[in-house]
């Protein structure tokens, strides 16, 4: 016999969201059949009657509508409102900050230890045709492209959408005046995009980045390699798979071609992702006579003109950093 939906209606008022019990997530493989989510629900104790589920989800017409997905479900929550959820696809969502400055490889680990989301899946998804068109279509890989935000995203997300959203977010924070600004300085978007990731690997502090960015344009300008320590980092990095933190003498000497100690002019692409603040600063460089600079004991820098006050410079901060 058939109870009248009032009835159904009364009996799941009943029950309410337990808030003693921690949430219990759950997740629905894609093609997954009512009984196995039914059984999956019963077994984690989320519903205690599991004919009632069945006969509740009937009568409403969802024992064919649930969705696949990760799912939060509060013990106590009534068996219609967990059917609402599960056919309403309405996810566990997970909150993601991807800082400036991380490289591709940097981004895989972030994203395996946060979401679990294997690391070479992401590499590999940053190297897809269509996703790098959609931010330069001359870039090998999207290394540089995944715009730095905190991104809200379903716990089931894949490597292919969440580089997706990043490269599609970088794409929207492009402002029409930074493609304006290139020609100006002869500068492709990719050039751009990796000038501004050097500065974004050196400043330690906001007010110098466009002061560093003023360095490398006069470097540019005169021809005299980058010497840029980020690009040694990224070099090593991307052979080994470890980034380096602290270079060594005999790690400017690292063969690549993305070693701006040793090759000239910019390097091949981006050595990490930079934040709108670094790519303007790279749009806008100060107008500063200097070609050189050293990181003090604070993280700032000390800007001098010639390589003889580039050397008095380091001399004397050795000299009083304890």
């Amino acid at each position: 016999m058939r109870l009248p939906l009032t009835v159904v209606a009364l009996v799941v008022m009943a029950c309410g969201p337990d808030a003693n019990r921690p949430v219990e997530r759950i997740t629905v493989p894609p093609g997954a059949g009512f009984a196995t989510v039914r059984d999956t629900l019963a077994a984690r104790r989320l519903i205690a009657r599991p004919r009632w589920f069945t006969l509740v989800a009937r009568i409403r017409g969802l024992d064919r509508a649930l969705k696949a997905g990760v799912y939060d479900i509060q013990p106590g929550t009534s068996a219609s409102a967990i059917l609402d959820m599960l056919a309403d696809g309405r996810e566990a969502m997970e909150q993601l900050t991807i800082p400036e400055g991380l490289t591709l490889t940097d981004v895989g680990a972030l994203i395996e230890g946060q979401l679990g989301i294997d690391a070479e899946q992401l590499l590999d998804a940053a190297g897809d045709s269509a996703l790098i068109r959609l931010v330069s279509p001359t870039a090998v890989n999207l290394e540089g492209f995944l715009y730095p935000e905190t991104y809200t995203v379903p716990a089931s997300i894949t490597a292919s959408r969440l580089v997706e959203a990043m490269a599609a977010e970088f794409a929207r924070q492009w402002r029409p005046g930074w493609t304006a600004r290139l020609d100006t300085l002869g500068l492709s978007r990719d050039e751009l995009v990796t000038l501004a990731s050097i500065v974004e690997g050196e400043a330690r502090v906001g007010d110098e980045r466009a002061i560093i960015a003023g360095v490398y344009h006069n470097r540019l300008r005169l021809g005299m390699r980058l010497q840029a320590d980020p690009t040694v980092q990224y070099a090593i990095q991307l052979a080994t798979g470890h980034r380096k933190p602290r270079l060594f003498l005999r790690d400017y000497e690292f063969p690549s071609e993305y070693n701006t100690y040793l090759i000239e002019g910019l390097p091949p692409g981006p050595v990490s992702s930079p934040g709108s603040a670094s790519i303007e600063a790279a749009l806008h460089p100060a107008d500063v006579p200097y070609l050189y600079f050293v990181a003090d004991s604070t993280g700032r820098h000390v800007f001098t003109r010639t390589y003889r006050e580039h050397l008095a410079t380091i001399r004397r901060l050795r000299e009083t950093t304890p």
